[in-house]
Order: structure tokens, then C-alpha cells, then sequence
């Protein structure tokens, strides 16, 4: 067997040619006090990167892998996601390619960052896990989410995930689960950089209510006219919100919104999206046995 035969050095070559393809797309930022972050290009303008790393909203530059330093601008960030998307001030970077299918577990992969002028740093891992939807520390609900055990080193917080063809299966962050490291799946990191582009924001829906899981008893499932045997007994209702304007009460079990059927908190999370942001949506409860459909104009959450 020759050198060029040795199944070890392909994938090793394989692997380094894949670091220097996203390695190209992968810059520095600048935009908190200590160590720097990563980011990765989404258009020759535009950076990606974790909103948690980016602390100011001026003076913030990004380094490219030529060395080049730009000042850029913030066009938009969610903490939810953390996720901020900045603008260079000119067209300067190389783009990242997207991967296609998405990450599968047991998948080799690599996480990428750029965290000081000295150049790339890769760590090699496989796809331990894909989950989701998780609530985040900072007020979100992702809807999925990856976990890896490629070493998430200080300052990869922003930088890409790849394949071993070099290109983004994600986007890593230790900024959701209190320091925990997870990725954020490309398709999702890229839909919420579209709106933020948009945008500025990602709007949530708000709707003023504490609540807390509960059984729905056998003879109130009957009105529902589906299987379901969870809601979500409302314990609170603060002043002056949607809820207490829409008519909702203290008692009540809400047990869908917007058409759609909601047993947990998490799943009222991820009904309130921007979309019904302003709108007369209507929210179904069990009240004294009844099932009542109540109309609420859902609230934007600050």
C-alpha cells in the first residue's frame, strides 16, 4: 500500500482541505473586552455570529483570514437565538456554503473558530446529538439544536460547524445553556439572519399569562374532539396584558392557540411567534368543564 492508498491520509487530507474551505469564510470579532469571537460570512457584507460575544453596538471590527481589519455595523441581533448579524463596510468576504442534507448523529464533523490573528483552529468531534425545541437562558425557544463533542475552544462561540466537505452544518455558541456548548443548525441560524437582515429583530408573541402544566380530566377531553390530555392551567394573568384584556381568567385551561393544540409551556412558546404579533387570535380554554374559544390580540414581547 502506497502513501496515497492509506485510507488515514485521505481522510486526513480530506479533513484539512475541508478546514481550509471554511476556514476562508471563518473571521474574527471584535466586540467585547476580552478574548474575541468568530463569526462566519453569510454574504460578502454580512457576518454571522453569537450575540452574547458582541457587547458594544459601536466600534466593533472584524479581522478577515487575509488579516484585513473592517469596522462593521450591527444590522441586527436576538438574544433569544444569540445570534447578530453585522455588516462590513464594504463587500470583502468570502461566503460559507450552507450543508445539504442536513447533520446527522454519528456524523463526522468539525468546529471551527478564529479567535486570535494567529490564524484557524479546528477541533474534530462527531454529532453526539440533534434535540429541540429547547427553552434558552436568554428568553428563546430554539426550535432544534445540535450537540457535538468536537472541543468548543475559547472564542469558537460564532464560528461554523462543517461537514468534511467544509461546509456549515451550524453555527456553535456557549452562549443558551448557561456556558454549555451547543450549535445552532445552519438552516435555522440562516432563516433567523434573513429576518434579522429584514428587520433588525425577531418579534415574539406576547401574551401576559403564568401557568403550569396540568391533566385535562376524562370527561373534559370529550369537548375537545381530539387527543389531548395535557393543558396549561392559568395561575396568573398580569395587569393589562393581552390575556386580561382578551378576556382570559385565573382557572382557566388553555388548551390551544391559533388553531393549534398547547399541552406545555414550551409549547405556547413556540406558538407565539412574530406572525400573530397585533392579530385577534383566538385561544381555546377549559372553563367550568366548557370548552370557550376567547379572541386575544396577541402582545409583542420586549
Amino acid at each position: 500500500m502506497t502513501l496515497t492508498d492509506n485510507p488515514l491520509t485521505v481522510l486526513s487530507d480530506a479533513m484539512a482541505e475541508a478546514v481550509a474551505k471554511a476556514a476562508a469564510a471563518t473571521v474574527l470579532v471584535n466586540a467585547r473586552r476580552r478574548l474575541p469571537a468568530s463569526g462566519i460570512a453569510i454574504a460578502a457584507d454580512l457576518i454571522l455570529t453569537a450575540d452574547h460575544v458582541v457587547e458594544r453596538d459601536e466600534d466593533i471590527s472584524v479581522i478577515l483570514p487575509d488579516d484585513s481589519q473592517l469596522t462593521t455595523s450591527v444590522v441586527g441581533r436576538d438574544a433569544g437565538s444569540d445570534l447578530t448579524v453585522l455588516r462590513l463596510e464594504r463587500p470583502s468576504a468570502a461566503t460559507a456554503e450552507q450543508a445539504s442534507p442536513a447533520a446527522r448523529i454519528g456524523q463526522l464533523v468539525l468546529a471551527l473558530g478564529r479567535p486570535n490573528r494567529e490564524g484557524i483552529q479546528a477541533s474534530l468531534g462527531v454529532v453526539s446529538a440533534i434535540g429541540g425545541p429547547v427553552r434558552t437562558g436568554r428568553g428563546g425557544l430554539l426550535d432544534k439544536y445540535l450537540r457535538t463533542d468536537a472541543i468548543p475552544y475559547p472564542g469558537f462561540s460564532g464560528g461554523p460547524l462543517v461537514d468534511t466537505q467544509g461546509r456549515v452544518l451550524g453555527i456553535n455558541t456557549s452562549g443558551l445553556a448557561r456556558g454549555a456548548s451547543l450549535v445552532i443548525p445552519a438552516g435555522l441560524a440562516w432563516q433567523i439572519a434573513e429576518t434579522l437582515v429584514k428587520h433588525g429583530r425577531v418579534r415574539r408573541g406576547f401574551l401576559g399569562v403564568r401557568s403550569q402544566p396540568v391533566d385535562i380530566p376524562a370527561a373534559q377531553r370529550k369537548a375537545l374532539s381530539r387527543q389531548q390530555s395535557s393543558g396549561l392551567l392559568l395561575v396568573g394573568i398580569e395587569p393589562g396584558s393581552p390575556a386580561e384584556v382578551g378576556g382570559l381568567l385565573v382557572g382557566d385551561i388553555l388548551v390551544g392557540l391559533a388553531g393549534q393544540p398547547v399541552s406545555d409551556p414550551d409549547e405556547l412558546l413556540s406558538r407565539l411567534t412574530g406572525e400573530i404579533v397585533a392579530q385577534a387570535t383566538p385561544v381555546e380554554v377549559l372553563r367550568g368543564g366548557d370548552l370557550h374559544t376567547v379572541t386575544v390580540t396577541i402582545g409583542e414581547r420586549n
